[in-house]
C-alpha cells in the first residue's frame, strides 16, 4: 500500500467508479498486456460511453472493433453481457460480488475486480500477478494451473485485504505484480518485500508460482482459395465450435499436410461452379503462421481470378458472400486475414 502510489501507472479506467467502464477495462484486459490493451479500451469507451450503446451495437461491428485482440469469445461474451444487463437489470449492473456472477463472461477474477473498484466491496482480486506476488512473498508450491489451488490463494488473499481500503489494495497488490514482481527478472534488489519473501531468501524466485505446462498445440493446415472476379472478393462468415467464429476468412480447405496440389485446388474451384481466369498471370501463394493458445495454424493463400461470378446456390451454399474492397475492411477478420488483405490485395 505504501509502494503503490508511488510507482502506479495512470490508466483511464483507474479515474472512475462507473461499473460499465471498470468491467470494459478488466474484460478487453483478460490475457492482454496493459499496453496493447489500452488502444482498445479507448475505441470501445468513445464507441460505446454506455452499456446501453455496447448492446444497441450490431455484433460485427463490436467484432471488427475487437480485430486483433484475439480470444474473440470474449468480445461475443462482452456483447451479450451488455444485452445482460440492459434487457434483465435496466442497464445497471449489479452492486455486489454474488450478482455480478450472475453475467456471462463474468468470473470470479472480473466479479471482483468490479465489485471492490466501483463499490468497495471486500473481496480479494486473484489473477496472474497476484498469484505469482503470493507464491513467492508465501512460498506458496501450489501448482496454479490446477483449480483446486484457487482456494488456497484466494483464502490468503482474503485475508490480507484491508475492510477500508478493499478497492485500493487490489489495485496494488496487482500492479506490484505487474511492473515490480514480474514473471522474469523481477526488481529484487529494490523490492520492499524483499526481507519477508520467501522465494527471495530462499532461492526459488525463478521457481515460484509453479505452474504446469499446457498440452503442445497441435498444427492445423489451411489453404485459403482467395476467390475474386473484378472488384469482387468472395469471403464468408466462420461458424461457431471452432476458432474465430463470427470473424470472416475466405473459402478454406483443410489438409493434413501444408501443400495443396493443384488438381486439388482446381477441383476446389469447380465445385463452386467457378472457372479460372487463365488469362491473368498466375500470383505467388502467401504462406502465414498464427500460433494460438491451443493450436497452430499453418495457412497458404492462393489467389484465384475466375472468369464469371461464382453462381449463386453454389455460393450460397459454400456460406460465400461477394464484397467489395470497401466492404471487406469493415468486416472483422482475424488477424492474420487482415494482415494478408492489407499486404497483398491492395
Amino acid at each position: 500500500m505504501d509502494w503503490y502510489p508511488r510507482h502506479r501507472r495512470d490508466l483511464p479506467w483507474r479515474h472512475t467508479r462507473d461499473p460499465y467502464a471498470i468491467w470494459l477495462s478488466e474484460v478487453i484486459l483478460q490475457q492482454t498486456r496493459v499496453k496493447q490493451g489500452l488502444p482498445y479500451y479507448l475505441t470501445f469507451i468513445n464507441s460505446y460511453p454506455t452499456v446501453q450503446d455496447l448492446a444497441a451495437a450490431p455484433q460485427d461491428e463490436v467484432l471488427r472493433h475487437w480485430q486483433g485482440l484475439g480470444y474473440y469469445s470474449r468480445a461475443r461474451n462482452m456483447h451479450h453481457t451488455a444485452q445482460q444487463v440492459v434487457s434483465e437489470y435496466g442497464g445497471r449492473f449489479p452492486d455486489s460480488y454474488a450478482g455480478l456472477l450472475q453475467l456471462r463472461g463474468v468470473g470470479q477474477y472480473t466479479a471482483a475486480a468490479i465489485a471492490s473498484f466501483a463499490y468497495d466491496e471486500r473481496v480479494a482480486v486473484l489473477d496472474g500477478n497476484v498469484f505469482r506476488v503470493l507464491a513467492r512473498v508465501f512460498g506458496l508450491a501450489q501448482d496454479i494451473a490446477v483449480p483446486a489451488s484457487r482456494k488456497v490463494f484466494q483464502q490468503l488473499a482474503d485475508t490480507l485485504i484491508p475492510a477500508d481500503q478493499p478497492a485500493e489494495f487490489n489495485q496494488a497488490i496487482m500492479e506490484f505484480g505487474a511492473i515490480q514482481c514480474t514473471p522474469l527478472k523481477p526488481d529484487c534488489l529494490f523490492c520492499p518485500l524483499q526481507s519477508q519473501c520467501y522465494a527471495f531468501q530462499h532461492g526459488l524466485v525463478s521457481e515460484l508460482p509453479v505452474k504446469s505446462k499446457a498440452k503442445a498445440a497441435r498444427t492445423r493446415y489451411f489453404h485459403y482459395l482467395v476467390l475474386r472476379y473484378a472488384n469482387t472478393v468472395y469471403m464468408r462468415k466462420r461458424g461457431p465450435k471452432d476458432i474465430w467464429e463470427g470473424l470472416y476468412d475466405f473459402h478454406l480447405q483443410e489438409t493434413d499436410s501444408g501443400e495443396l496440389p493443384a488438381v486439388t485446388l482446381l477441383s476446389a474451384v469447380e465445385a463452386l461452379g467457378g472457372q479460372l481466369d487463365t488469362s491473368r498471370a498466375e500470383e505467388p501463394v502467401q504462406a502465414l503462421r498464427h500460433i494460438l493458445s491451443h493450436q497452430k495454424v499453418e495457412a497458404k493463400f492462393h489467389p484465384v481470378w475466375l472468369q464469371e461470378p461464382l453462381p449463386e446456390a453454389s455460393r450460397l451454399q459454400a456460406g460465400l458472400s461477394a464484397f467489395s474492397a470497401g466492404q471487406i475492411e469493415e468486416l472483422p477478420k482475424p488477424i492474420m486475414i487482415a494482415n494478408y488483405i492489407s499486404n497483398k490485395m491492395k
